[in-house]
């Protein structure tokens, strides 16, 4: 089975790419905005927080090579905090 699917670019974008990168070939667009997010400390990739807002932009985890896995390997806690009823 092919992988093509974990990959998707857009350089009509006007933001193309939106973060500082090497080689703009491999910058995955899938993950416009980040789906792990929401999971704060645990999103397992470079933020910080800038006047109390978590702050993403030097984070490229999404964007790279393996960004698809790394995602994926953590839906199931976004679905359990999703889940969640008040």
């Amino acid at each position: 089975m092919g992988e093509n699917f974990k990959f998707n670019q857009n350089k009509k974008c006007e933001y193309f790419p939106c973060h500082d990168v090497k080689d703009e070939n491999k910058f995955n667009c899938m993950f416009c905005f980040c789906p792990l997010y929401m999971l704060k400390e645990e999103c397992g990739g470079n933020y910080s927080y800038n006047n109390g807002i978590k702050d993403c932009t030097n984070c490229k985890v999404p964007h790279s090579e393996n960004g698809y896995d790394h995602i994926m390997s953590k839906m199931n806690k976004v679905i359990e905090i999703g889940s969640k009823r008040d």
